[in-house]
């Protein structure tokens, strides 16, 4: 091989190699930093003309051969495309299902047309070609069965829970991010849907609103004052349906459209003037450097949990408040939205994860955001009314949740009493029963089992003209 030339064009080295003498064929190798790109002469010449790029003069051509160059290497610019994510096959399945019948019904339909404007003698020779290759369709049948079988055979499946042996052909991982997709395109329906019900306030039109769902298993959501929501996978696994799901993301917008994020960081600004009088203070009085360290991490602690937490757990409490007030202008059931909070901290509890002060977290805590919910519905209801929305079912929510908690605490007050009972056998010891648990009586409605409390509801309605 004989080098040819070395040019360097915006950090781009073109070295151009000459591999056959008698042809003069060449070959250039474009070296970058993230890239390795070779193209023969003809090639070279291809891009010159898409890029359009103007010839050299012969003047030009001439002064580089005459110092040795063998061709002009023209400035190009490259760049790499943004990745590109494929679809599921099971979305792409479900997507063309509809048009593969309708491709099977017009097919259908085409051939039963031609076969009946063909004259009798026409039919009679077609029976008969086909008479005469009886064997060669039998075997193409056998060959397209044969096909058939091997196909299933190969995407046979045992069921991990009964070893059921079934057909698979689309794998868990594929429906997983299905149901990812599925996920993304309710939490965006609902985020329209409240838009469009709420579009008195203000502030609602001159947000653009956006969803993003997250796959970690983390039970939080987010906004940030742009109007893009952030919603964790593992707070969709513990919403029990999507009335639930409307005042969780009606809590986060109200946080964006009352500007909380903005008013947060002025008391912060504040704080931390005001704070500075003070430090100034603990450093000029302290006698000793290490007392006043302590003084200044005395300060820091005192001005977050006087001022900078129940700041944060007010502003928590009114987008709760006005959360749920753009659910109900959404025909959202609003009685859901305490249950959710209780939901919350019996799944909490279940975990063995021990419940924080309120006073240490700039949250208020599950029950006080349940009881302080539960004393809005009544106010969301009647707006919920006036915005002309369909009536709510007779079974409350509320009651739902709290009959299904009291067949649960006396199953396991039997199951422990049982166990009592048991040991005490065993040692040959006499048991008194305990006395029977104290509930107070649930709001009218039938019993419902826990799995229902926790199955999904129904979608919401249909968007309708607010009074």
């Amino acid at each position: 091989l004989n080098l040819i030339s070395v040019k360097n064009h915006l950090q781009v080295q073109c070295v151009c190699f000459r591999f056959h003498r008698k042809t003069k064929a060449m070959l250039c190798v474009l070296l970058s930093r993230n890239t390795l790109l070779s193209f023969s002469r003809t090639g070279l010449r291809h891009l010159e003309r898409r890029a359009q790029l103007p010839r050299p003069a012969s003047a030009d051509v001439t002064r580089h051969r005459a110092a040795g160059a063998a061709s002009f290497v023209p400035q190009l610019g490259f760049h790499t495309s943004r990745r590109l994510r494929a679809l599921p096959a099971p979305l792409v399945f479900l997507v063309l299902k509809p048009a593969q019948k309708l491709v099977a019904i017009i097919l259908g339909r085409y051939i039963r047309k031609w076969w009946a404007a063909l004259p009798p003698n026409k039919r009679q020779q077609f029976r008969e070609a086909a008479w005469r290759r009886r064997w060669h369709l039998l075997a193409g049948g056998a060959v397209l069965s044969a096909v058939m079988a091997a196909f299933l055979l190969t995407h046979l499946d045992e069921s991990p829970v009964t070893g059921r042996t079934r057909v698979m052909v689309f794998s868990r991982e594929s429906f997983m991010e299905l149901s990812q997709l599925q996920s993304d395109m309710v939490v965006e329906q609902l985020i329209t849907h409240l838009a469009q019900r709420n579009q008195d306030v203000t502030e609602m039109s001159s947000i653009t609103w956006n969803v993003h769902v997250v796959d970690l298993p983390v039970q939080n959501a987010f906004i940030m004052p742009d109007g893009k929501v952030f919603v964790f996978t593992g707070l969709l696994d513990v919403v029990a349906d999507i009335h639930q799901l409307t005042f969780i993301l009606g809590h986060e917008m109200a946080h964006s459209l009352i500007g909380h994020a903005a008013e947060q960081a002025s008391l912060s600004h504040v704080l931390d003037f005001l704070s500075l009088i003070l430090l100034t203070a603990v450093w000029a009085l302290c006698p000793r450097d290490s007392v006043a360290a302590l003084g200044q991490w005395l300060q820091g602690k005192l001005m977050q949990f006087m001022f900078e937490r129940p700041f944060s757990r007010r502003l928590e409490a009114e987008a709760d408040q006005v959360g749920l007030q753009l659910a109900a202008k959404a025909c959202a059931d609003v009685r859901a939205a305490p249950v959710f909070w209780q939901q919350l901290e019996l799944v909490e509890e279940l975990h063995g994860e021990p419940p924080l002060p309120e006073w240490r977290s700039s949250h208020p805590s599950h029950q006080n955001r349940a009881k302080q919910l539960d004393r809005l519905v009544p106010q969301a209801l009647e707006l919920r009314a006036n915005c002309m929305c369909p009536t709510l079912p007779e079974a409350d929510p509320r009651a739902v949740f709290s009959e299904a908690m009291r067949h649960l605490v006396e199953e396991a007050r039997e199951q422990q009493r049982a166990e009592k009972e048991k040991k005490a056998g065993q040692a040959g010891l006499i048991t008194v029963p305990l006395p029977a648990l104290q509930q107070t009586p649930p709001a009218p409605g039938p019993p419902v089992p826990l799995g229902v409390v926790m199955g999904p509801s129904p979608a919401l309605p249909q968007p309708l003209t607010s009074k």
